[in-house]
């Protein structure tokens, strides 16, 4: 089978993304789930044009840099995959040399020199058009200690805040504007969808051992809903890295099934992880202005006796419990970490931004090229590596494989990927999405992730023949 360049360099990506996650090295500007995704939308923006630039093809560049005629195709892409890598991940350039050389690059001498110098040019723009783009520390941030704000994990009190300043002050890849939600439920007894997805959470995202202590009242979480948790899962674990990762898999077994073309798969990696990078903004830029919290502190001090200005009670609110632990994001491949929740605000949530994104582009994609995937929802199964049959859980137990389904396709996954924070206990419903009188999905509200991340999608990929460059720029200092 001769070798799609697009989805070789996918996979050195992936790899790296996994790698520093496990080793610790390059975190500074590539991990967690904003810089993560910054740095996918860089090395796919790089491929993109290479390929644009010296295939002929009728899409346009994002950078508005003109074609070369005599240049390998093969040679451009690798070029720009190889030099983008290689400035976000240093400490894995030995590596990236090592891929760069298996990689199957086609052409005279001539074109492969004229690739090569091409592509270099297009990840040198590309690096210098995000060379100001903010890391994700937290020096100089303070959050207020008070009812309904974001605090750290009582799990893990010292883990600091990630990417405060991250949204609003970096400027977007692709989007038209800074898409903003409306604000969720107000945090008190007296807020119906409040309470309605506080006895949610409280019931379906209770830590395992401590499912004996709910009410009778309350619904459990089933044996399904735990595996949906944490299938979905990429934490920033080792040896899984951050949900990116996992979406891109998805995308990557899609294409696979479906054969894509070169360019098709050109065009789709850079439109989903363009829309991916501006999740990343616009998820963090809504976090830090709503600085919501999480239902571990939520559940712990629904009664007005609890946190820093409580009024005394001798009989606290049954809806509430003081000692309620989540499941929690899965500390995978990590014997004896605990389980927690992420070091960020609740709303919106991450996963449902970055989900709502790629799989309505990747919807809208198939949808275009008059391809009819149901068929192959049908019959294939996907694998996360939460369960691939070496993954561990932090007591040491290895999961075994898991091959799931999607019979509903993309809805599905969306929907599934928004219900998994519930089931670990990380997040609100209305993190992801508003619901229904039904209790189903409603994504014509404005609330949550998916909404969100539609918005990301549909002006992404309503950007004309190609990916246009968005001249939205983010708050400075």
């Amino acid at each position: 089978m001769t070798q799609d360049i697009i989805l070789y360099w996918n996979e050195v990506a992936l790899d790296a993304n996994k790698e520093s996650h496990t080793s610790g090295n390059d975190g500074g500007m590539v991990n967690g789930p904003t810089l993560s995704s910054r740095a996918m939308a860089i090395v796919h923006l790089a491929m993109y044009d290479a390929f644009v630039g010296t295939s002929g093809s009728l899409l346009t560049s994002y950078t508005g840099t003109g074609s070369i005629t005599n240049g390998s195709v093969s040679a451009a892409v690798s070029a720009a995959a190889h030099a983008t890598l290689c400035a976000l991940f240093p400490s894995q350039k030995a590596t990236f040399e090592q891929k760069h050389k298996k990689a199957t690059i086609t052409g005279t001498t001539d074109e492969i020199n004229a690739g090569h110098t091409f592509g270099q040019s297009i990840a040198n723009q590309i690096l210098f058009l995000r060379k100001d783009d903010p890391n994700a520390s937290d020096d100089g941030y303070s959050s207020y200690p008070s009812h309904g704000t974001h605090r750290p994990d009582p799990i893990n009190v010292n883990q600091g805040y990630h990417a405060p300043f991250y949204g609003r002050r970096s400027d977007l890849f692709a989007s038209s504007t800074r898409y903003a939600l409306n604000a969720p439920p107000q945090p008190y007894e007296t807020d119906a969808n409040y309470k309605k997805a506080l006895k949610q959470v409280r019931g379906k995202g209770i830590a395992a051992e401590l499912m004996g202590t709910l009410p009778t009242t309350y619904s459990k979480r089933t044996v399904d809903e735990t595996l949906i948790g944490i299938f979905w899962g990429y934490d920033g674990a080792k040896k899984l890295g951050t949900p990116p990762r996992l979406y891109n898999q998805i995308i990557k077994k899609i294409a696979e099934e479906q054969r894509n073309t070169l360019e098709e798969n050109a065009h789709l990696f850079a439109l989903i992880n363009v829309a991916m990078g501006d999740a990343g903004i616009l998820a963090w830029e809504q976090k830090y202005h709503y600085n919501y919290w999480r239902p571990v502190l939520g559940v712990r001090e629904h009664d007005s006796s609890m946190g820093f200005v409580g009024t005394g009670t001798s009989d606290i609110d049954n809806d509430c419990d003081p000692l309620w632990l989540p499941l929690g994001a899965p500390s995978t491949n990590e014997k004896g970490k605990p389980n927690g929740t992420p070091h960020f605000p609740a709303y919106p949530s991450g996963h449902a931004t970055f989900g709502g994104s790629v799989f309505e582009i990747a919807k809208k994609f198939y949808a275009l090229k008059g391809k009819d995937l149901q068929p192959m929802f049908d019959t294939v199964s996907f694998v996360s590596e939460e369960f691939n049959g070496e993954s561990f859980d932090n007591n040491g137990v290895v999961r075994p494989k898991h091959y799931r389904k999607f019979l509903r396709g993309f809805d599905q996954m969306i929907e599934e990927n928004g219900f998994s924070r519930i089931y670990l206990g990380v997040h609100w419903s209305f993190d992801a999405f508003g619901l229904g009188s039904d209790g189903k999905p409603d994504f014509t509200q404005n609330i949550g992730g998916v909404p969100l991340g539609i918005n990301i999608a549909n002006d992404v990929f309503n950007g004309g023949l190609g990916i246009k460059k968005s001249i939205v720029k983010g708050v400075k200092p």
